[in-house]
């Protein structure tokens, strides 16, 4: 059996064995089905394709994947699918294992929005022999083509820039970041260089300005700027990519516009300024100016300089206008030496002012050089030069005593006579011509010209009285009036013509004269007596008597025939009869009417024949001679003489003229005999006429004949004309004053003051003056430079009322002198030169001009330093190099050359002009860039992602630091290697290589890439090196176990060492080195370099930080003591790691006071401000609870409630009557909701109504205002803080406006805003008046600060009371009328309540007695121990109830107070308990908050129930007192219990010092005394413990009765006396005891605090304070503490007197009238 077994058992081992061994024997055979989807290639396991962007649908990605296997066929032994294949970008060829893009539709686009970097797909391959499933990844790379162009964020840029910025400046730094372009190509093609293009509309914007770091587009000043020359640059910035095919590139442009500002660059110049042409710069600038020698300084300061001194900056748009500078004026130098003694110039008008009189002998004139500066100290003054001419004495224009002078001359005068002052020729004319520089009682020695009829008249030369004088014959009868005007002259200046009349008398010295010698007259018999025979005429040219003709017949008229001696008309004498053949001969003489002696006279002979009766008589004229004036001006047609013949017969009659005009000028009617003007009459060529006219009846002898005088006057009708002969150019010298020019001359033609001439000048009337005879001389010295050539407008204007007048040019050319200096073309010249500049090289060409003629101009060098380095050629003022200069050899980096150089006339006398030259050498880039290696070396990762840092190379230039030419940058050479170049890069500032794409090359592979280093010198140096990169074996690069870690947050307070995170890598056989290359810059981190763990190396701050993004690298060991680092995509990591925030912050309030107030009529709950807190932690612990630490006030309630979470503050009582008052409390913010960190801050809240208000109407809707409301009370409290630091405005309402009667109107097109201001020194509100004074002073720069709130057009119309106040007094007024009836009732009401009063009197004496009673019931009590600690409270209470809500009726116990001794109690609350006690609307206040003031509506208690019960005062086992009410329950009465406890006297003093006496000390200190205890506890009705003190009144005080006390109040009331007190809350000290003894104290009234210092005991002179009863006010606070009121008396108190306390310990009442 054994056996048996033992056999089966290695039997079942044999073939378990067996199975074994065959089951490893077809295990072998099978193994190469499992070979099936392996990759048939080595090395990584992913395929990685690139593939260009927009590459065509159908392009090969991958040629053949290499799986083994097959799947094509009958029996295929792999399937092969697509995973993973997002928007199905590939296609899959499982036959051929080849891969295709599919973009039908489509666009592969690398760039956004597509932005397809990559498509990562997954091939799954299925074994389908054994059923294995194996992944093979494709990364199909998608490599970017240059596509898009770079795009500016901006088409314009905007720059300003000083003009005085210094050349080499970087002004514009705007194209970094993303301000700049952006390209959303890739690699080379998304990289952005900025280069300044040419703009053809602004040819020097590129030449000005640069870019000579063109991947930061930094923009440099190349140029110096001149805002004088031009302000605005538009410089064209183009921005391409770097794609390695030039042709390739991409570009856009943007345009920066550059606006210079302008700098303090030019010095001042001199006004006013004449550019020299083709510059900037100024001519030379003279002013002028002229004063009478010996004058006094007073008469003449200042001196008047023409043009006004005046200078200005050249710069005159500097900004702001507060940095623009002064100018300050100084006289540098003149001639002569001592000018200063004479003039001195103030410096800041330029005002010249004469110091003291100049006498002409010693000093002609002076010439001085101004000097302006300005007042910054800049080095370029200017300078104008002044001259100053002494006048001689006799400089004022002489004058005539007259206006007009008229005279008058005999014609017969001979040749010589003097010139009569009237007809009667008794007294000469006078004329006076005077000179003020001339005393009067001297001859001026002037000179008198006449402009016309000088041959006739003559001025005598000399003497104070002139006169004139005949030069040839006048003769009235040509001429009867002289008018001339005349001239004086000094032989400088001349005086105003003045007008001369010379009128002609006249002699008797022309002879009647008949027309003709004799007449023949034909008369007949039948002609009757009286009828004419015929008229003779006489003509005499003289005038009055002279002039009047007399006829008489001397002979042959045999009485028959008579003559008119007037008319000279000879008819027939009376009674005559006349017979045929009788003749007569008739001798007429003519006689004028002269004196006898010189009567003159002549005589004709009239022949006259007597004929028969027949009708053959010729027509007669009226008169045989006719005279006639007629104007030149004449109408044609106009009738001028009747000239009607008469016939004997009537025969018709034909008139004729028929001599005298052959002209034809007069039209003689034929049949009328109307004599009229045919053609205009000209004076100026014939002046008479005289007419033969005929009569004819048309028979042979019938014929008569007349002559007709026509005398044509004159007319103004002809202007001046100028001489044509005399020269119309004429030279003068400059720089000369009354200087001849030269003389013209005109003629009128008119007769008598029509053609008389005067000569004016139309223009340069500040330069030449003419003289009446026409000559001309120059006023002011001429200056050719500035104007070599006027043409000068000469008038001729005749003396007529319709004045003629006449011009003529006179060329006046100014002939040159030498005076002025060769001007260089730039005061200052700037050339920069290269430091390897080759001798004798010009680099600068000067040019100076001389504006005076014929000038021989030099150059030359001043400086002597200078002349040894550079050479001037004095002909040509060209600038070359002498010696050679070295750039380094300077000392700053700014090498510059300053020196002056001068340009002076060969052949003038005028000093040099300088210049000032700045030669600035210019590095020329001596050294360059050295490697510090001659070959680098770095290794890369294979698979190496793009930006990966393989090596840095450095190079240093030797060339001065801070130079251009010692910048080194870096680039790669693209033409040695041109592969290596367009995988690697180099950055070009810090020489870092990286890799330019993502890689996917050889393990082993070594590239080689060319590095060169650059300068930004002139010429561009450069260098190059090698960098070899070896490729390395994946083998040897660690693989992270994960991409990215993501440890659990670590707390903020997590402390130092704390472990974070650990990391993982793996190579194989390598031993692992890791390391955080970046994230952690500020050392939080550090890392384990073999453990991989990383841990905290300082204190977090969440605040700060809130997360870290660690880059770390795991490298083998190998590799690091190459200390070449090898990133790749799988040895290195990202580590996340977060920051978990603590409650480590607390709350920080906004404000440390808030201040708000509440009007008196707020309703509940009514919202008061809104109190912030902010917190730096997060979640929670930022979240906020508010609460406020506020005392009870009203039933347990508290006057104020807070949201918790909002933090608004509202109401939660009423305020009614409590204007005034203030309330001062804490509010506290905690965090995480109230679980967490708190912080406090105090709130102000004051009360107020309308009476604290303005209402702010302004003309916007109120919902307008609403939206600024915030902004506008901003601007309104900044105005009101003006005046009182820190105060507070407060919205009460916004609403429409309010109008009309009553205010009952509103109107929503504009609003009231309605505010009051909290004074937080006061916290009280403003006075309203204060408050409209503040506002409305400021009320137009408020509407300023307003319109950007309200809009256009928006503002404050005005500020105005509110509605009830202005209402209220409107009814105060009204209530005048009605004082009779009030009055009356006032009456009737005292009357009715005098029963009343006597009542009350009654039944208070009554209470009085009985509390005095329960006094002396309590002076039993036995002595305990005194008071070792200082209590919290007036009581302590003992058990768990409470004292607290003074009005609830449970609470309301009558204790009845120890009467200990008769002394005085505590005022504080001003109430006799023997009255009716007030109930909680007055009393239920804790301390520290203020109270209706007196006079306040109060509600009472009725007393009843309150003397039912009487407690006990006990003594415990621990010395203490207890009131213990009685009561059937003993433990409620144990429960009820209240300790009495010791208030030490005098505590302190009103100074906060221990001031009781030491004999009192000393009593207070024994225990067992029991008057000290028991005279100062006393329990109030209430139940509340009562400190008293002894009586501070004096002995003859009785206060037995209300009566006397209201006495003693009475005289408070006189002094307007009250008493605030502050009484911390629930905070007291225990008062000392008293004694009898210390009656003569004056008594005290005070509570006193043991929790507060004695420093912080508030101090009142005489120990109250006193206000007015209007005044009379609350103080809510509970931090000061008031000094006791003392209430001196001269009374004394017995011991049976009543008491007189308040009920109330918890309560602070201001003492007022009872």
């Amino acid at each position: 059996m054994l056996q048996q077994l033992c056999f089966s058992k290695w039997l079942a081992i044999g073939i378990a064995v067996s199975v074994v061994f065959m089951y490893c024997l077809a295990q072998n055979d099978d193994d190469w089905q499992y070979e099936d989807c392996k990759l048939a290639r080595a090395g990584p396991p992913a395929t990685i394709v690139p593939i260009d962007e927009e590459s065509r649908n159908g392009t090969i990605l991958v040629d053949n994947m290499l799986i083994k296997g097959t799947a094509r066929g009958p029996d295929p032994t792999i399937e092969l699918t697509l995973k993973d294949n997002v928007d199905y970008w590939v296609i899959l060829d499982p036959i051929n294992q080849r891969l295709y893009l599919n973009s039908t539709g489509r666009i592969l686009d690398r760039d956004p929005p597509m932005s397809i970097q990559s498509i990562v797909v997954q091939v799954q391959c299925i074994n389908r022999k054994v059923g294995t499933i194996i992944y093979h990844e494709v990364r199909i790379v998608v490599r970017d083509r240059n596509d898009n162009s770079p795009q500016f964020q901006q088409q314009q840029y905007y720059v300003a820039v000083n003009e005085l910025t210094p050349v080499g400046t970087t002004i514009f730094t705007g194209f970094s970041g993303n301000n700049g372009a952006t390209d959303i190509d890739d690699g080379p093609n998304g990289q952005i260089e900025y280069v300044i293009q040419y703009n053809p509309n602004d040819p020097t914007s590129n030449g000005t300005f640069d870019i000579p770091l063109t991947l930061s587009g930094a923009v440099v000043l190349r140029e110096r700027l001149n805002y004088e020359e031009k302000t605005r640059y538009f410089v064209i910035v183009q921005a391409n990519d770097r794609a390695q095919n030039l042709i390739e590139r991409r570009t856009s442009t943007a345009t920066l516009t550059v606006d210079v500002l302008d700098g303090d660059d030019l010095g001042p110049m001199f006004l006013p300024c004449i550019l020299v042409y083709n510059t900037r710069d100024c001519r030379p600038l003279t002013y002028q100016a002229s004063l009478p020698e010996l004058t006094a300084p007073a008469r003449v300061n200042p001196i008047n300089v023409m043009p006004p001194i005046q200078a200005i900056d050249q710069d005159r748009n500097i900004q702001p206008p507060s940095d623009r500078p002064g100018i300050l004026y100084f006289i540098l130098v003149g001639t002569p030496e001592d000018y200063a003694h004479y003039f001195s110039m103030n410096v800041t008008t330029a005002e010249l002012s004469l110091l003291k009189p100049i006498n002409r002998d010693f000093h002609q004139k002076f010439d001085l050089v101004v000097k302006a500066e300005q007042d910054n100290g800049h080095p370029l003054p200017a300078f104008a030069n002044l001259h100053i001419e002494v006048l001689d004495e006799n400089n004022q224009y002489p004058y005539f005593t007259e206006s007009m002078y008229e005279g008058f001359i005999l014609e017969s005068s001979p040749v010589g006579t003097t010139i009569a002052d009237n007809q009667n020729l008794t007294s000469a004319l006078q004329i006076i011509a005077l000179d003020n520089d001339i005393e009067e009682t001297k001859d001026p020695e002037l000179h008198l010209f006449l402009n016309d009829y000088n041959t006739f008249f003559t001025v005598t030369q000399t003497g104070i009285t002139r006169y004139l004088t005949l030069l040839q014959p006048v003769d009235r009868e040509l001429q009867q009036l002289y008018t001339f005007s005349m001239t004086a002259s000094d032989g400088v200046q001349e005086s105003l013509p003045v007008t001369v009349n010379i009128i002609v008398i006249d002699a008797n010295d022309n002879t009647p004269t008949f027309s003709n010698i004799s007449y023949n007259v034909k008369i007949y018999t039948d002609m009757r007596p009286g009828e004419s025979v015929i008229k003779l005429t006489a003509m005499d040219a003289d005038d009055g008597p002279n002039g009047q003709i007399r006829y008489e017949i001397l002979a042959g008229d045999q009485n028959d025939f008579i003559i008119n001696e007037q008319t000279g008309h000879i008819i027939i004498a009376s009674g005559v009869m006349l017979s045929v053949g009788r003749s007569y001969a008739l001798t007429v003489k003519a006689s004028d009417n002269a004196p006898l002696a010189q009567r003159r006279s002549s005589i004709t002979t009239v022949y006259i024949e007597v004929l028969p009766p027949n009708n053959q008589s010729p027509p007669r004229f009226p008169q045989q001679m006719y005279s006639l004036e007629i104007s030149e001006a004449m109408r044609i047609g106009a009738i001028l003489l009747n000239l009607q013949a008469t016939d004997r017969e009537g025969d018709p009659i034909t008139y004729v003229i028929q001599n005298g005009d052959p002209q034809q000028v007069f039209n003689l009617s034929r049949t009328s005999g109307l004599l009229a003007l045919g053609k205009p009459l000209d004076r100026e060529s014939t002046d008479r006429y005289i007419l033969i006219v005929t009569a004819s009846d048309g028979r042979p002898d019938g014929t008569s004949t007349a002559t007709v005088n026509v005398v044509v006057t004159d007319v103004n009708d002809n202007g001046p004309v100028f001489d044509p002969f005399l020269p119309k150019n004429v030279t003068v010298q400059e720089e000369e004053a009354n200087a001849f020019v030269g003389q013209v001359r005109a003629t009128d033609p008119d007769a008598g003051i029509n053609g008389q001439v005067r000569y004016s000048l139309a223009n340069f009337n500040h330069l030449f003056r003419i003289t009446s005879n026409g000559s001309i001389y120059t006023s002011v010295k001429l200056n050719r430079e500035k104007r070599d050539y006027y043409e000068l407008i000469i008038e001729a204007t005749d003396g007529a009322l319709d004045v003629r007048r006449t011009t003529l040019t006179l060329g006046i050319k100014v002939l040159d002198i030498d005076d002025n200096s060769p001007v260089f073309t730039n005061s200052s010249y700037t050339v920069s030169i290269p430091e390897n500049l080759a001798l004798g090289t010009v680099f600068l060409r000067l040019e100076a001009k001389d504006v005076d003629l014929g000038s021989n101009i030099t150059y030359g060098i001043r400086t002597q330093e200078a002349r040894k380095f550079f050479s001037l050629n004095k002909f040509t003022g060209e600038l070359s190099l002498l010696k050679p200069l070295d750039f380094e050899s300077f000392a700053d980096t700014d090498a510059t050359f300053t020196f002056l150089v001068e340009a002076f006339d060969i052949s003038g006398t005028m000093p040099p002009g300088l210049a000032t030259v700045t030669v600035r050498i210019r590095d020329m880039n001596d050294y360059s860039p050295v490697f510090s290696k001659p070959l680098y070396r770095g290794m890369v990762a294979p698979d190496a992602i793009k930006g990966t840092v393989i090596a840095t190379v450095s190079a240093e230039d030797q060339d001065p630091p801070g130079t251009p030419a010692s910048l080194v940058r870096y680039k790669v050479d693209v033409v040695q290697f041109p592969y290596s170049a367009s995988i690697f890069d180099v950055e070009e500032d810090s020489g870092r290589v990286v890799t330019r794409v993502n890689l996917n090359e050889e393990p082993s592979t070594l590239f080689k890439l060319i590095v060169i280093a650059y300068d930004d010198g002139d010429p561009v140096k450069f260098n190059t090196t090698t960098v070899e990169i070896s490729v390395l074996q994946p083998s040897v690069i660690p693989r992270f176990t994960q991409d990215e870690y993501r440890p659990p947050p670590v707390s903020e307070g997590a402390p130092k060492g704390t472990q974070v995170a650990v990391i993982a890598a793996a190579a194989l056989n390598q031993t692992i080195i890791y390391s955080i290359v970046s994230g952690n810059e500020d050392g939080a981190f550090a890392i384990n370099n073999r453990t991989g763990v990383i841990f905290i190396n300082k204190s977090l701050d969440y605040e700060t930080v809130k997360n870290y993004v660690l880059r770390v690298q795991a490298d083998s060991l190998q590799v690091v003591r190459t200390n070449l680092p090898v990133p790749s995509k799988s040895n290195t990591a990202k580590v996340i790691i977060e920051v978990q925030d603590e409650n480590d912050h607390a709350p920080v309030f906004t404000k440390k006071l808030y201040i708000g107030g509440v009007s008196e009529d707020n309703r509940m709950f009514a919202a008061v401000m809104k109190v912030k807190a902010t917190d730096k932690d997060t979640g929670n612990f930022s979240a906020m609870q508010y609460r406020l630490i506020i005392p009870p006030i009203k039933d347990g309630k508290e006057g104020f409630v807070i949201e918790p979470y909002t933090g608004i503050i509202k109401t939660a009582m009423l305020f009614k009557n409590m204007r005034r008052s203030y309330f001062k409390f804490q509010v506290i913010a905690t965090d995480n909701y109230g679980k967490g960190l708190s912080n406090k801050s105090d709130v102000l809240v004051s009360v107020v109504n309308q009476l604290d208000m303005q209402v702010i109407v302004s003309n916007v809707p109120p919902t307008l205002v609403e939206q600024s409301k915030d902004q506008l009370i901003g601007i309104l409290e900044r105005y009101v803080q003006d005046q009182i630091p820190g105060a507070k405005v407060v919205v009460e309402s916004i609403g429409a406006r309010r109008f009309g009667d009553g205010y009952s109107e509103e109107d929503y097109s504009k609003s009231d805003l309605m505010v009051y201001a909290i004074d937080p020194q006061t916290n009280r509100a403003i006075m309203r008046n204060e408050l409209f004074k503040f506002l409305d002073g400021k009320l137009l720069d408020i509407n300023k600060e307003f319109q950007p709130y309200l809009g256009q057009g928006g503002r404050i119309l005005e500020i105005r009371t509110p509605d009830v106040v202005a209402n209220v007094k409107k009814q105060a007024q009204a209530v005048g009328y009605t004082e009779g009836a009030l009055l009356a009732l006032a009456v009737i009401i005292i009357l009715c309540c005098m029963p009343a009063i006597l009542i009350v009197m009654v039944s208070y004496r009554q209470r009085q007695a009985e509390c005095a009673k329960t006094a002396r019931i309590q002076m039993a009590l036995p002595a305990g121990k005194p008071a070792s600690a200082p209590a919290t409270n007036l009581y302590e209470e003992l058990g768990d109830s409470t004292m607290r809500g003074y009005a609830q009726q449970e609470q309301q116990q009558l204790l009845r107070p120890a009467l200990l001794r008769p002394e005085e109690l505590s005022m504080e609350s001003g109430i006799d308990p023997g009255q009716e006690y007030y109930g909680q609307d007055y009393y239920s206040y804790e301390h520290g908050y203020e109270l209706p003031q007196y006079g306040s509506r109060r509600r009472l208690l009725s007393p009843s129930g309150m003397y039912d019960e009487y407690g006990e005062v006990v003594v415990e086992g621990d010395g203490g007192f207890y009131y213990s009410p009685q009561g059937p329950e003993a433990e409620w009465a144990r429960k009820k219990r209240i300790k009495l406890v010791v208030d030490p006297e005098y505590e302190t003093s009103s100074t906060g010092e221990d001031s009781a006496p030491e004999s009192q000390k000393n009593r207070l200190s024994n225990p067992n005394i029991q008057t000290n205890i028991n005279g100062n506890i006393y329990i109030a009705q209430n139940g509340s413990v009562i400190r008293t003190r002894r009586s501070c009144l004096s002995n003859s005080l009785k206060v037995t009765s209300p009566v006397r006390l209201g006495k003693h109040f009475k005289k408070l009331d006189k002094l307007a006396v009250t008493h605030e007190e502050n009484v911390p809350l629930n905070t007291f000290s225990t008062g000392a005891s008293t004694t009898d003894k210390l009656n003569t104290r004056p008594c005290s009234v005070s509570f006193a605090s043991s929790a507060i210092d004695p420093d912080n005991m508030a101090t009142k002179s005489g120990g109250s304070r006193l206000k007015s009863t209007e005044e009379q006010e609350s103080v809510v606070d509970n931090e000061d503490i008031k000094e006791p009121l003392e209430l001196p008396s001269d009374h004394t108190q017995s011991d049976d007197e009543e008491l007189w306390m308040g009920p109330w310990n918890n309560l602070h009442i201001p003492m007022t009238k009872l």
